[in-house]
C-alpha cells in the first residue's frame, strides 16, 4: 500500500470514527443489544472499506446510517426468533455508566435510549421499530428510511405513525427531574435495606410493574409482578440489610448496580412518573452484563 493509499485509509477511518457514537446509538436503540449494535457498526465499517471508491460516497453520514439501520433490522429479525426460545422475561441489555463519567464519552446522551423506551419498542414490529427510531429519535428523513427498510416512503410514514402512538401511550405523563430520580432511588435503596415495607410501598405507583431477566442462568422472578404491595413484598423477599449497591446511570437515568455475596451482578433500571416508581426492570443474565464496568 502506497503512502497516498495509507493517507486515504486513515482519512476514511477518521471520518468513520466521527460517526461511530451516533451509529452505535442507532443500532442499540433498534436492537436493544449493545453486542449486536457493535457488530452492526463494525460490519458497516467493513462494507465501507470494501467499496471500490469509498471517497465517492457523497453523504457519508446518510450512507452509514442507512447501512447500519439495514444491518440492525436484520439482526432484530433474527433475534426475535431467539427470543421466542428465551427462558423467562427478555429485557434489553442495559447501558451502565458511573455517574461521574465524562459526558463526552457516553453512548447514552439523552432519553432516546432509556430502558422505558426500549421496553415499549419491544412491542413493535421490526419495521415499525426501525421507522420510529430513525425518524422520531434520530431525525432521519422518510425517503432515507424507506431505502433502509425496503418500503415506500408512504408506508414508512404509516409505520412511524403507528409506532409513535404506542410509544406515547407508554411514556411518563409527568417525568421526574434528574434530582427527583436520584432522590427516589436513594429512598428505594434505604427502604430495601431497612426492610421497610410501608416505606417501600409509598415510593411505588399502585400499578407498578416489576420485570426481571435472568435468562435461565441465575435465579430471578419467573414472571412479571404488578401492584405496589406485591412488588414491594417480592423485592423484600430477596433479603434486607446492607446492599452492596451503587447508584449509577442505567441508560441515562439513575439506577442501581448490586453485587450479592456470591458475586452475581444485578442491574436495576427505574421508570418514574408523578413522583413515584412506575416500573423496575432488573437484569441479572450475566451474558447481558459482561460490559458493566467495575464500579467498586
Amino acid at each position: 500500500m502506497g503512502r497516498s493509499e495509507r493517507d486515504a485509509e486513515e482519512m476514511l477511518a477518521r471520518s468513520f470514527e466521527a460517526h461511530r457514537s451516533r451509529l452505535l446509538r442507532v443500532a442499540y436503540t433498534t436492537t436493544g443489544s449493545l453486542v449486536e449494535a457493535e457488530d452492526c457498526v463494525q460490519e458497516a465499517w467493513l462494507r465501507l472499506r470494501g467499496l471500490d471508491d469509498p471517497g465517492a460516497v457523497r453523504d457519508l453520514a446518510a450512507w452509514l446510517t442507512t447501512t447500519v439501520s439495514r444491518l440492525a433490522l436484520d439482526a432484530l429479525g433474527s433475534a426475535r426468533a431467539r427470543r421466542e426460545r428465551y427462558v423467562g422475561t427478555w429485557l434489553p441489555e442495559p447501558l451502565v455508566e458511573a455517574r461521574s463519567h465524562d459526558p463526552a464519552d457516553r453512548v447514552t446522551l439523552d432519553e432516546s435510549v432509556s430502558m422505558a423506551l426500549l421496553v415499549v419498542l419491544e412491542q413493535l414490529s421490526p419495521a415499525e421499530r426501525t421507522a420510529f427510531v430513525l425518524h422520531d429519535v434520530f431525525g432521519v428523513p422518510f425517503p432515507e428510511i424507506a431505502e433502509a427498510v425496503g418500503r415506500s416512503t408512504a408506508a414508512v410514514r404509516q409505520l412511524a405513525s403507528r409506532a409513535r402512538r404506542q410509544v406515547e401511550g407508554g411514556r411518563p405523563r409527568t417525568p421526574a427531574t434528574a434530582a427527583e430520580q436520584r432522590e427516589l432511588v436513594n429512598a428505594f435503596t434505604a427502604a430495601c435495606e431497612d426492610g421497610d415495607l410501608p416505606g417501600l410501598i409509598a415510593l411505588l405507583d399502585p400499578d407498578i410493574v416489576l420485570r426481571a431477566d435472568g435468562g435461565g442462568k441465575v435465579a430471578t422472578l419467573p414472571r412479571l409482578v404488578r401492584g405496589a404491595a406485591r412488588v414491594a413484598a417480592a423485592l423484600l423477599s430477596y433479603g434486607k440489610g446492607p446492599m452492596n449497591a451503587r447508584i449509577v446511570d442505567v441508560n441515562g437515568a439513575p439506577g442501581l448496580v448490586v453485587r450479592d455475596d456470591d458475586g452475581v451482578l444485578t442491574v436495576a433500571a427505574f421508570t418514574m412518573d408523578a413522583g413515584r416508581i412506575t416500573a423496575i426492570d432488573v437484569v441479572r443474565n450475566p451474558d447481558k452484563l459482561a460490559k458493566v464496568p467495575d464500579l467498586h
